[in-house]
């Protein structure tokens, strides 16, 4: 079951969240900014004395409908950057479109609770996606900027360095040397 957590910034902040969950007896999978993961459903009773112990280091509980609007926010950019044959041009009519609000209202209660924008979320799922198509496919850059709604294959290639610290071809290149050592073993 995933829960999600307002105002969660730090590491400090996921230590509170994991104490709080072991007190209560819930076993978390995993705990991100704004996001956690447990194994169990988890009843009325044992969310409002999370929520109480939360409050106290000033988080909140998220409630169940504001939650499902952000998994569906994080399906719907999912769906669009990796299984949508849809180029990627306008993104916020997009979502808006497709799950009938309005884009600003999600994007703020997106960054609310995970402390990124959809824009950022977006970005970052392109980029992996750039990667599995770099890895995986015949496509140039320039065709892969195109189909992911890039400006530009320069414009691919900067944001691409700024999130992942290499360049696309550096990349392609470590790619090659990993796939050479594999063959060497």
């Amino acid at each position: 079951m995933t829960l999600y957590v307002k105002n969660m910034v730090c590491i400090r902040c996921k230590m509170i969240v994991k104490s709080e969950l072991e007190k209560i007896g819930l076993h978390k999978i995993s705990v991100d900014i704004g996001e956690v993961k447990i194994k169990e459903n988890i009843s009325e009773i044992q969310r409002e004395k999370l929520n109480i112990a939360l409050n106290k280091s000033g988080f909140e509980l998220v409630n169940q409908q504001n939650s499902k609007e952000i998994e569906n926010i994080k399906n719907c950019v999912i769906d669009l950057v990796h299984y949508s044959n849809e180029k990627l041009k306008n993104f916020q009519d997009y979502i808006s479109e497709k799950l009938k609000h309005d884009y600003t209202y999600m994007n703020t209660l997106f960054f609310e609770v995970l402390n990124i924008t959809i824009e950022n979320f977006l970005l970052k799922h392109r980029i992996e996606r750039v990667k599995e198509l770099l890895v995986y496919n015949k496509l140039n850059l320039s065709e892969i900027a195109d189909q992911l709604g890039f400006g530009s294959e320069s414009q691919l290639t900067f944001q691409f360095k700024e999130i992942t610290g290499f360049s696309p071809s550096h990349f392609q290149e470590i790619r090659t040397l990993r796939s050479v050592v594999k063959e060497d073993l």
